[in-house]
């Protein structure tokens, strides 16, 4: 946790942090590389599988100043901000904005149940969109997927065979994979990887299958 809690800063230029650590990015397409990650507090949606329920509430008060200083001390290049849900708070455009300024490479990790149109198109924003078993899947924005690009990048988390079909049906209907890189990334307690490959292989898509290098390395530690 963060050791500096404020609630006396401007309304604007503040946001509600769970955690800001330093680790390897476990998933996407800078899998493997040292980041920051910074977990804003707080998310409108409860998907049944979802490991980031800590994140849902408390949290400390910070200035974009503060959390720039922390980002900095660890002297990686690579800043993800993540969530929870990280676009509940609307302060979040900006912060993603002062670091796309301060030259760091960042990612976005978001639920697609917010408008990412606001997001500073120097991010990758990574949209993870909610299938059925998540129980949150109407909740998704379909109108994001017509604003992503090539750098963006979109998650389908599948629980079963059905989520797959449904979320293979979208990615054809949306043309998906003509934006961006999609992800498949299997609910590890659902589906065995050697099952979600022939999936995958059968579908004849160029599809990527994502699996949570952290979670192989440290498990279901916060803050890994």
């Amino acid at each position: 946790m963060l050791n500096v809690a404020r609630d006396d800063l401007p309304a604007t230029e503040r946001l509600r942090i769970t955690e800001i650590f330093h680790s390897l990015q476990g998933e996407a397409l800078t899998a493997g590389l040292p980041t920051v990650f910074v977990r804003l507090t707080g998310c409108p949606l409860r998907c049944r599988y979802c490991d980031t329920a800590y994140a849902f509430h408390g949290g400390d008060w910070h200035s974009y100043d503060d959390i720039l200083a922390r980002i900095a001390a660890f002297g990686a290049q690579h800043v993800c901000v993540t969530g929870g849900e990280p676009l509940a708070q609307a302060n979040c455009i900006g912060l993603l904005s002062r670091l796309c300024d301060a030259g760091y490479a960042v990612s976005l990790e978001t639920s697609g149940a917010l408008d990412i149109s606001a997001v500073d198109g120097r991010v990758s924003r990574v949209l993870d969109l909610k299938t059925p078993a998540s129980g949150e899947s109407e909740r998704n924005v379909w109108s994001n997927v017509s604003v992503l690009n090539a750098h963006d990048q979109i998650k389908f988390v599948v629980c079963d065979r059905a989520d797959f079909d449904w979320a293979v049906d979208k990615i054809t209907a949306f043309d998906m994979i003509a934006r961006c890189t999609v992800w498949i990334s299997p609910e590890h307690d659902k589906v065995a990887l050697p099952e979600i490959a022939d999936w995958i292989l059968e579908s004849n898509l160029p599809l990527r299958l994502q699996v949570q290098l952290h979670k192989f390395i440290w498990g279901d530690q916060p803050g890994r």
